[in-house]
């Protein structure tokens, strides 16, 4: 009986042990091995009086830890710390993906740290670094360099003085010195970091992209390098030839080549002397075009005072690029204003061409200029050296002179002639259906004379310090003449007298207060029936 039942107890205990065996078989991992393992050399040798804990292997190395293999000429174990010493054309390979060559190699197997120097590759697919000092750090799959060292893909190559790159993630970061070659343009920076997967620079630090005929500054942002597309930050300035755009944001497309500005955006022309400038910004440099919207405002600083002008939208358009007979033409619309000290005007829109040096102001369009303001139903200025030459008023012309707070010389007319010497307002030659309002005034004090009322078909004046001299019509006239104390209550305005010293831009900055004309005050339209084409009046005279 005792001994069935000590042949039972072995039985079942036999079993437990089985199935503990089968349990941990089947459930639990195998832990990763940690030694650094030699799988073949030509020779090994070992000293265990002088040097127990190291093994010398000659010829043919290979060893293996884990999942990474070494190979070299010669090696040295230290097996009590699980450490190599590798030497002459040592190659560490990781999978079919990664392969690091060098002259020599310590790798640490407790840290898993491989120092490798002199004459570096790191081969991982189509990217090869290039460095005499590389550390790779298998833990976090990281290898990196600090005493110079080039990293080279499909499209670029970069150098560096310290770099680091993970063949997990593809990324690379760079640190001083750096600079990035392609075959179309340089990227030089203080730090920048990049995929070579995605072919993507990321800008960490002031930087400089340079191609031919542009330039980038920028100390963040992003560069793709095969489409060519840029996203800045952090004021960059992208400059091409003598235009400068610079803005709080910025994308630029080489390929398509335009660039777009956002916030705070200025665009210098330096060869011209003249800015545009707004919270939105876009230059195409292929066409010479560009367009600021928001708060835009254009600026021309050519002569000693600078003109500024606002309009809610504001387009410059090139015409015959990369021709001798290039120019091109500012588009303002919508809620015009524009100031200089010796000029301000107002409109709707307007036009300069630089063909012609002609400014074309539309709607409503108000020319000021010292104590004479200028309107009609358009206003054309033509311009030489950036100086007004002389300006034509189309249509319900009217020129004001304000002598005092009562007292104003007018003059209206079908057209207007206004000729400038220097910048000064000298002469205005009025022409069809003229009306003025006149008062002359003492040579000694300047003090007002009477009032003369006159009616003619042609009126040249004449002006000197900014103020009327004297007027002389040619032709048949009608006038009266009227003491000052005498004057009907009627007869002190003209009918379409106007006075907008509530519009008149006060300064650069007030131009971007817009104020509109009060109804009463705006030129009412005057129908002058269809427009008749020289071709068309020609065929109807025939046909009578």
């Amino acid at each position: 009986m005792d001994k069935r039942l000590s042949s039972l107890l072995v039985l079942c205990l036999c079993c437990v042990c089985w199935l503990g065996a089968q349990e941990r078989k089947d459930g639990d991992k195998p832990e990763k091995k940690t030694r650094v393992d030699l799988l073949y050399a030509d020779e090994a040798q070992a000293d265990k009086h002088f040097r127990p804990d190291v093994q010398v292997l000659i010829g043919s190395v290979k060893l293996r830890h884990d999942s990474m293999y070494m190979f070299c000429d010669s090696a040295l174990i230290y097996e009590k710390v699980n450490s190599v010493e590798a030497f002459g054309n040592v190659r560490m390979e990781q999978g079919d993906t990664l392969f690091i060559y060098g002259d020599y190699l310590y790798y640490d197997g407790m840290s898993q740290i491989a120092q490798l120097r002199e004459n570096v590759r790191m081969i991982n697919r189509n990217t090869e670094l290039l460095t005499d000092s590389l550390n790779y750090d298998r833990v976090i799959n990281l290898g990196y360099y600090f005493d110079g060292g080039q990293l080279s893909d499909e499209e670029n190559v970069l150098t560096s003085l310290w770099g680091e790159y993970s063949p997990a993630t593809k990324l690379a970061v760079f640190n001083d010195e750096v600079e990035l070659v392609n075959p179309k343009f340089t990227l030089t920076s203080d730090t920048l970091k990049y995929s070579t997967l995605t072919k993507v620079a990321t800008i960490l630090g002031p930087s400089d992209i340079v191609s031919e005929g542009n330039h980038i500054y920028s100390e963040r942002g992003i560069y793709n390098t095969v489409t060519e597309q840029a996203e800045l930050l952090d004021r960059s300035v992208l400059t091409n030839e003598s235009k400068k755009l610079t803005g709080d944001s910025l994308f630029y497309d080489r390929r398509m080549g335009y660039g777009e500005a956002f916030d705070n955006v200025v665009m210098n022309d330096t060869l011209n002397r003249n800015m545009l400038a707004g919270d939105y910004c876009f230059y195409n440099e292929r066409t010479g075009n560009a367009l600021a919207t928001r708060r835009a405002v254009a600026v021309d600083y050519s002569q000693g005072d600078s003109l500024f002008m606002h309009g809610d939208t504001l387009r410059l358009l090139t015409f015959n690029l990369n021709t001798d007979s290039v120019f091109r033409e500012m588009h303002a619309y919508h809620h015009v204003r524009a100031y200089r000290s010796d000029v301000q005007a107002v409109c709707d829109s307007l036009v300069y061409s630089g063909k012609d040096t002609c400014l074309t102001m539309y709607t409503d369009p108000i020319l000021w200029h010292g104590p004479q303001q200028l309107l009609g139903e358009q206003i054309k200025v033509y311009m030489n050296d950036s100086t007004i030459d002389w300006a034509h008023i189309i249509n319900q012309a009217m020129a004001v002179e304000q002598k005092d707070s009562v007292h104003y010389n007018q003059v209206t007319g079908k057209e207007m002639k206004a000729f400038f010497r220097s910048g000064e307002l000298r002469q205005v030659d009025v022409n069809g259906n003229v009306l003025v309002i006149f008062y002359p005034v003492e040579e000694q004090d300047s003090s007002l004379i009477m009032h003369n009322y006159t009616e003619g078909s042609f009126l040249r004046m004449l002006l000197k310090n900014r103020k009327m001299e004297q007027g002389t019509f040619i032709g048949k006239t009608t006038g009266v003449a009227t003491p000052l104390d005498q004057i009907p209550a009627d007869k002190f305005r003209l009918k379409s007298f106007a006075w907008f010293d509530y519009i008149r831009p006060l300064d650069k900055a007030d131009i971007f207060n817009y104020r509109g004309k009060k109804e009463s005050e705006k030129l009412q339209k005057i129908d002058r029936g269809p427009v008749v084409s020289p071709r068309d009046l020609h065929i109807k005279r025939k046909e009578k």
